[in-house]
């Protein structure tokens, strides 16, 4: 596999920021369009352009994002979201990022815990960071200058992720290996009389060999007879001869005792 990840005849998608020196983004669109051949085309998109591109849904076999030198691209879900759109079931997605060490105030610059739960968010799978770099001191300063931070605990960290090889909205039929098929329609075997058993219609109820029960037949005498309300009250401690409280005296019944 060639640098990045690219091979001969992939389709391939590079993505800038106003941050990406002109000269830098030049030498990576030659050196990745070098790598899948002259008859391939490399496409060159805006970062804020992006989510609203015409590119059909899996279009590229890899985007490669933030990788210009000097690119302080920050990457939102919803940019990531259309990565994971136009990449084919099972493209890559290559990615680089300045983050911070630790959580701050700066909204803007996420932690590398939180870019790699984005991606996952965004609908890529096999996330994972392969490197963490620190800036040089004009890389970070030009990070604090565009990102408005003024920490000092700053890193660029490089994340792949993939697309499933599935692609959104798909479907599949399941196979239950536990039901039984008969026939050439492959339906599941039901028995008949498991079948009328737990079916009942209006027609069954004129069924002369159905029996339907009564539910007030289910009651006898006894059950409906009113109970004595005597029987009903729990006994008191000094019927069971404790002086304590008892657990069953309301807080009243303990306090007139």
């Amino acid at each position: 596999m060639g640098e990045y990840g690219v091979t001969p005849g992939q389709r391939v998608a590079i993505v800038w920021d106003s941050s990406s020196p002109v000269e830098a983004l030049k030498d990576l669109v030659n050196k990745v369009q070098a790598l899948v051949g002259a008859e391939n085309s490399v496409s060159v998109e805006n970062v804020n352009q992006l989510p609203q591109s015409a590119h059909k849904e899996s279009s590229f076999d890899v985007i490669l994002s933030g990788m210009v030198p000097g690119s302080t691209a920050q990457h939102s879900v919803e940019l990531l979201a259309e990565v994971a759109r136009i990449l084919k079931p099972g493209g890559r997605v290559l990615l680089k990022e300045p983050v911070v060490t630790e959580s701050g105030n700066n909204g803007k610059i996420k932690t590398a815990a939180k870019l790699l739960t984005t991606l996952t968010l965004s609908g890529l799978v096999e996330v994972k960071e392969l490197q963490k770099e620190a800036l040089t001191p004009e890389e970070a300063q030009s990070v604090r200058e565009r990102l408005d931070y003024q920490g000092n605990d700053l890193l660029i960290i490089q994340i792949e992720g993939r697309k499933p090889n599935f692609e959104v909205g798909s479907s599949s039929q399941l196979k239950l290996s536990f039901a039984k098929t008969s026939g050439p329609s492959g339906k599941p075997s039901v028995d008949p009389a498991a079948a009328k058993l737990w079916t009942l219609s209006a027609n069954d109820m004129n069924d002369e060999d159905m029996d339907l029960l009564d539910s007030d037949e289910l009651l006898d005498s006894e059950d409906l007879k009113k109970p004595d309300p005597s029987s009903l009250r729990a006994p008191s401690c000094k019927e069971m001869g404790k002086k304590k409280a008892c657990k069953n005296w309301s807080v009243l019944e303990f306090m007139y005792q």
